[in-house]
């Protein structure tokens, strides 16, 4: 039989050292569940392993061909310009490899399922019958990002998560790059009356930004008593993230997809935006990466992000 390709796993990174660590356990994870299938992750700045390390270990281990699966909730500047130029320049590092690159992980009925049960967590065993989640309000915080198209796609997040759930209404928020931030999100529950509030973070693992959101909300609950205010956790290693990181590597190996690129700000004008249609994409320089030379400019203008 005919060896299939390989998964290559690209995580954005962290200084969280935890964070890191539960990147790395979770492709151990994916390795031990898919025995028959080559798994390697990297990331693309930060922290170590750098993705030029995962790629090499891939060949190391025999593997010419493989699916690239961008551990991301949403596709911003990574997803769509970083990750795509690092692939490009290790084709040019290993001549023989050939690759096709997946989609990032979000909004996705998987994820969905497990946001959920991070807020029947946080509301605790006593407090999820259907009268408690009309009084409940959620603040789905994201990472933020200077790409609009990301940020909407976090609020398409809020909106399936509100839909059919009987939540009294799910509010969205980011820690950084975009407005609205933790605090004024909170403030924006209140104001729409909220009783109780759950801070949902859409992170996969905890890290530094996850960490900002649960002390930016502990100082604003701190300072509105009147409201019951819970923190959930991260969406974290569940098993339904396991199934939709192998669904995208399958969708990678099985077609020529495309990301979404009606909104995309690298190819058209967003007003504001309008100075990077068309910029060319380069790799981050990874600082356990030692060539830090020779960035594949990869152009977002002419066919779609990824090759």
């Amino acid at each position: 039989m005919t060896t299939p390709p390989a998964l290559l796993i690209a995580g954005h990174g962290t200084r969280d050292e935890e964070g890191a660590e539960a990147f790395r356990d979770f492709v151990r994870e994916l390795g031990r569940r898919k025995p028959g299938l080559t798994v390697a992750g990297g990331f693309i700045e930060l922290s170590p392993p750098p993705l030029a390390d995962a790629v090499a270990e891939l060949v190391g281990r025999g593997a010419d061909r493989f699916a690239a699966v961008p551990l991301m909730l949403v596709s911003a500047g990574h997803a769509k310009g970083d990750i795509p130029a690092a692939l490009a320049r290790e084709k040019e590092r290993h001549p023989g490899i050939t690759y096709s690159y997946g989609r990032p992980l979000g909004p996705h009925p998987n994820l969905l399922k497990v946001l959920e049960r991070r807020l029947d967590e946080a509301l605790g065993e006593g407090a999820r019958t259907p009268s408690d989640r009309a009084d409940t309000t959620v603040l789905l915080v994201g990472r933020g990002s200077t790409d609009p198209d990301a940020n909407a796609e976090v609020h398409k997040a809020a909106r399936l998560l509100w839909e059919g759930r009987g939540y009294a209404g799910v509010e969205t928020a980011f820690v950084s790059l975009a407005a609205p931030d933790v605090p004024s999100g909170l403030d924006r529950c209140l104001r729409l009356g909220a009783r109780r509030i759950v801070v949902l973070p859409y992170f996969l693992f905890t890290g530094i930004l996850p960490e900002r959101v649960r002390m930016q909300t502990e100082g604003w609950a701190s300072a509105h008593p009147e409201v019951e205010v819970a923190s959930a956790d991260v969406i974290g290693p569940a098993e339904e993230l396991v199934e939709l990181v192998l669904e995208r590597y399958r969708e990678a190996v099985q077609g020529d997809l495309r990301m979404n690129c009606d909104s995309c700000v690298y190819r058209i004008a967003l007003p504001g935006f309008e100075g990077k249609v068309g910029l060319p994409q380069q790799p981050h320089h990874h600082p356990d990466d030692p060539s830090g030379e020779g960035h594949h400019h990869h152009h977002h203008g002419g066919r779609a992000h990824a090759h």
